[in-house]
């Protein structure tokens, strides 16, 4: 460039940042924010960028991607979230699934089975395969799996306060297919840090829940190496209220507490860091999600090496899967849902996920009928075979605005951690209910920015018609007799098993949990052989560990 051209360019410059500045809005008017409250300027030049080079795609610390070719090599799994009713139901939704492209299965459980009750209880009775199958036992399991090859597919588990068991108990399927633990692949969620502040489906006290996790992680370093036997999850804290600062922050929190756990039993933070894994939301802001996820890459890395000297590259990756949808949703004008989560789907792959679920649109009020299921699985496809976006690594890197959003993701997300740093670690605050309070103080916020129509919400208010009625289409309808079956089957496999094994495999896993030095997972799976269940190995572990109880904030 010329002196002349140079001078030119710089006047341009001055003339069009003197409009913008005239352009901005006057004293007292509301200035633009992302839904995390970042104030965004009109325009970002190259002079406000403190990390102007954001590096390369494959390289420490990630902020453009985990991967150098993206996915140039290899596509994201596209993995429904599906399970209702009986585990014969939810394998032929599984098969109907597979055979129309979907790469990987994601487990929903219900209620039951994740509170650690067997169907038969008086309380899991009204709530037996409502939110997901019905799980109690091995020989469940063995249908929920009948056909599917284990070694061949990836399975996620949305499961936290049974997540151990229901890890043992897919050890214990492929053990039965013939299939070797080490080709297991997928995912346990196994968060059980986010179920205390943000979700409720706790059991034991926060304690002894960090050290199953432990048991967890450290036996599948061993078993199940390509298995990822937790994955960290902000999705839920998100849906509970907080901001994508926020989520991000109380996340990355957790995943350090984790990390201390392990290393307070001796695990090797280099091999175990390879295994852990992530899992968020992905709202309707489309460059504060994007931001979300490459900063989340560059703070991670970061973190683990300041705090443990975590240097080894395969370690510091950020891997995350998301689910699109969630609280977004909405039941008014619900196919208005279709093109929310085509856009949160573009924002999963321009911020770089491993795995992405896409909610259905009228999975905010039901089980997702097969062609609302298909309808969401088709909008995965689309993005990756005809939009192009997949076919270069980062698209929006080096992009002024998204390198600085990026910046300042990272900023407020380490202030949100020094904030529970400062409190005195995960575990005191949610002991304390610390975490639950700013969460649902954040909820309250959020809600009445939505009610008083600060917050647009398309359809539901605002653009709404005088006439609207919020028709959804086809009903799903989940067969009133399921849950007979299912206790039904529950009652055969208690006339059939061998009792007194039952009680031997009981009564080690008993004495595995009294001891703090001793991993209880091999003594879990011998309870599934034994097809002990659910809600028997969670009574023997409430013996010796208690329950956990609500903490009350006045």
């Amino acid at each position: 460039m010329t002196a002349a051209q140079s001078t030119k360019a710089e006047s341009t410059r001055t003339a069009v940042a003197a409009e913008l500045e005239a352009a901005r809005p006057g004293p007292g008017a509301p200035k633009p924010v992302t839904p995390s409250g970042i104030e965004i300027p009109a325009v970002v030049t190259p002079d406000m960028l403190t990390r102007p080079d954001p590096g390369m795609p494959g390289e420490a610390p990630f902020t453009r991607g985990i991967f150098a070719d993206g996915y140039r090599g290899r596509l994201w799994t596209i993995r429904q979230y599906s399970g209702f009713g009986t585990a014969e139901e939810s394998n032929q939704r599984y098969r109907f699934l597979l055979d129309g492209g979907q790469t990987g299965l994601s487990v929903a459980l219900d209620l039951p089975t994740q509170c650690g009750l067997d169907p038969t209880d008086p309380i899991a009775k009204p709530e037996v395969g409502k939110v997901g199958v019905s799980l109690s036992n091995l020989a469940e399991a063995e249908i929920l799996f009948d056909g599917i090859d284990l070694s061949k597919i990836s399975t996620s588990f949305t499961i936290n306060g049974t997540a151990a068991i229901i890890y043992a108990m897919y050890c214990a399927v492929a053990d039965k297919q013939g299939v070797p633990r080490s080709k297991l692949t997928g995912t346990i969620q196994n968060d059980i840090l986010k179920e205390y502040v943000a979700r409720g489906t706790w059991i034991f006290p926060v304690r002894p829940s960090m050290r199953l996790i432990a048991d967890t992680i450290l036996f599948s370093n061993e078993e199940t190496p390509r298995f990822n036997p937790i994955s960290i999850a902000g999705a839920h804290v998100r849906d509970a209220g907080a901001t994508a600062v926020e989520e991000l922050g109380y996340t990355l929190a957790n995943g350090l507490a984790y990390v201390e756990e392990l290393l307070r039993r001796g695990g090797d933070a280099t091999k175990f860091a390879q295994r852990l894994s992530f899992f968020f939301y992905v709202h309707m802001d489309f460059f504060e999600e994007v931001c979300k996820f490459r900063a989340a890459r560059r703070l991670w890395a970061s973190l683990l090496e300041e705090r443990f000297g975590i240097t080894d590259p395969k370690a510091q990756r950020f891997r995350f899967g998301v689910v699109c949808g969630g609280s977004s949703l909405t039941s008014a004008q619900p196919y208005n849902n279709i093109v929310r989560v085509g856009i949160e789907t573009m924002a999963a792959v321009m911020g770089g996920a491993q795995s992405i679920f896409t909610c259905a649109y009228d999975e905010v009020f039901q089980i997702p009928t097969e062609f609302s299921a298909e309808i969401a699985m088709r909008t995965q496809q689309i993005v990756a075979h005809e939009s192009g976006i997949s076919k270069t690594v980062d698209p929006l890197g080096g992009s002024y605005f998204v390198e600085w959003l990026t910046e300042r993701m990272e900023q407020e997300t380490r202030a949100v951690i020094a904030e529970i740093d400062d409190y005195g670690g995960v575990i005191k605050a949610v002991e304390d209910g610390y975490l639950q309070m700013r969460i649902a103080e954040r909820a309250k916020l959020r809600k009445q920015g939505i009610d008083s129509g600060e917050t647009v919400v398309v359809g539901q208010n605002h653009f709404r018609r005088d006439d609207q009625t919020d028709d959804f289409g086809e009903v799903f309808r989940l067969d009133p007799q399921a849950a007979r079956r299912v206790r039904e089957k529950y009652d055969g496999v208690m006339g059939r098993r061998d009792e007194s094994r039952v009680a031997r495999s009981l009564e080690a896993l008993g004495l595995a949990a009294a001891d703090d030095g001793e991993n209880v997972m091999p003594h879990l799976i011998e309870c599934c052989h034994a097809y002990a269940t659910v809600g028997e190995m969670v009574a023997t572990l409430k013996k010796h560990w208690g329950e956990f109880q609500e903490p009350i904030r006045l």
